[in-house]
């Protein structure tokens, strides 16, 4: 995926929608420690910064903002294949606190592909301002991962989300990621597609999200897996 590994502890993924403060958040924890270029073979831009913390040094690396990753789109394609394929050790996703609804869904798909995940429940004090109330620990609990309350602009949840993502990679916080049941008959398709993938192709990331994309058709993952493609460095 292009991301050198050899100067970092970890790498960690930045994901969210646009406009969630992803980009405010990337900022506040790397500070002047960024620097930016394309992806291999794209036009889009990927920003990555360092963060420091108990003398381990994580490359933050900032997706583009997407709302989904079914890569209807070059964006959602990077997104999608760097959380697959490059397989970063977490992946943060930046969700907007007064729409969380409509977040959700990004965080769900994430959740398809990785349990390493923790998600930063930005803007809390705009939905405070409208009367939104939420639990964060009500939801850490329905998602099976760990959520943390931040309003990025003033810093504040930032230090806990560095925290806990540390603990998350190094396996002191435990995650049961939720994952999406859908009826029997959807089921039993993956429970039989599953061993076929990895009998096919062993060490596959993620078998179980590999036969979800496959039975819907998609292409891309299917190129991505025959050309050897999950095994290339992050």
């Amino acid at each position: 995926m292009g991301i050198e590994t050899n100067h970092w502890n970890y790498v960690v993924a930045l994901a969210g929608n646009p406009n969630t403060g992803k980009s405010t958040v990337f900022n506040a924890l790397t500070g002047l420690r960024q620097h930016t270029g394309n992806w291999p073979g794209k036009t889009v831009t990927r920003a990555e910064g360092v963060i420091r913390y108990k003398e381990k040094r994580y490359k933050l690396v900032d997706l583009p903002g997407t709302y989904s990753l079914l890569s209807a789109s070059v964006d959602e394609e990077i997104a999608r294949d760097f959380i697959l394929f490059g397989q970063p050790d977490c992946t943060v996703v930046v969700v907007d606190a007064t729409c969380l609804e409509r977040n959700l869904n990004l965080v769900l798909q994430v959740l398809e592909i990785t349990g390493r995940v923790v998600v930063c429940l930005n803007l809390m004090d705009e939905a405070r301002r409208k009367g939104i109330l939420i639990n964060p620990r009500q939801l850490a609990s329905e998602l099976g991962v760990p959520v943390v309350p931040a309003i990025a602009k003033r810093g504040e949840g930032l230090g806990e989300l560095v925290e806990t993502t540390a603990n998350v990679i190094q396996g002191f916080i435990k995650t049961r990621p939720h994952h999406i049941q859908g009826d029997e008959g959807f089921q039993r398709a993956v429970a039989e597609l599953v061993p076929l993938v990895e009998t096919a192709y062993p060490n596959l990331p993620n078998p179980r999200w590999i036969a979800m994309r496959l039975l819907d058709g998609d292409q891309r993952v299917r190129e991505a897996i025959e050309s050897g493609e999950f095994l290339s460095t992050r």
